[in-house]
């Protein structure tokens, strides 16, 4: 895989934002959001993530995590308006019932306007507009395996 620039990274993330900012249908579009999501990053998809990742949840029933990349990135995606809480909940459940040798290091919850992102390493969350993506592009990389670091991909 190619490593791309900071520019790169930042310029494929002004046109997903563009790409994306009208949609809100969950079902339909997220997970070809978090494909598109990663290509931003040079990173595709089926080489290093799936989607619905079943886990046990505490009542022993088996929930899915909607986009999961073991020791990196956990995704939990809502309809747009949907409550980040109930998002929250679902995800703090299934890590706790993951292996930790699995645990990522970032949390991405989404309902395609708004991002929050949750590092699991410092405990410090950060919510912004999916417009503001661009900007904050850096908060998804630098990081041990974060995924701006293609060295981890390969």
């Amino acid at each position: 895989m190619p490593r791309l620039s900071q520019a790169e990274i930042r310029n494929n993330a002004i046109t997903f934002v563009h790409e994306w900012k009208d949609e809100s249908r969950e079902r339909a579009e997220s997970q070809t959001f978090w494909n598109e999501f990663l290509s931003i990053f040079g990173i595709k998809r089926r080489q290093v993530a799936v989607f619905e990742k079943a886990v046990k949840k505490n009542n022993q029933n088996t929930g899915a995590i909607d986009l999961f990349w073991k020791g990196v990135l956990l995704v939990e995606h809502k309809s747009l308006g949907k409550s980040f809480d109930k998002a929250s909940s679902q995800v703090f459940e299934y890590l706790e019932n993951l292996p930790e040798n699995d645990l990522p290091e970032l949390v991405l919850i989404s309902d395609f306007a708004r991002v929050h992102l949750f590092d699991l390493e410092t405990n410090e969350g950060i919510e912004f507009a999916l417009e503001e993506l661009p900007e904050k592009i850096h908060l998804l990389g630098s990081g041990r395996k974060r995924y701006v670091d293609h060295n981890y991909c390969n």
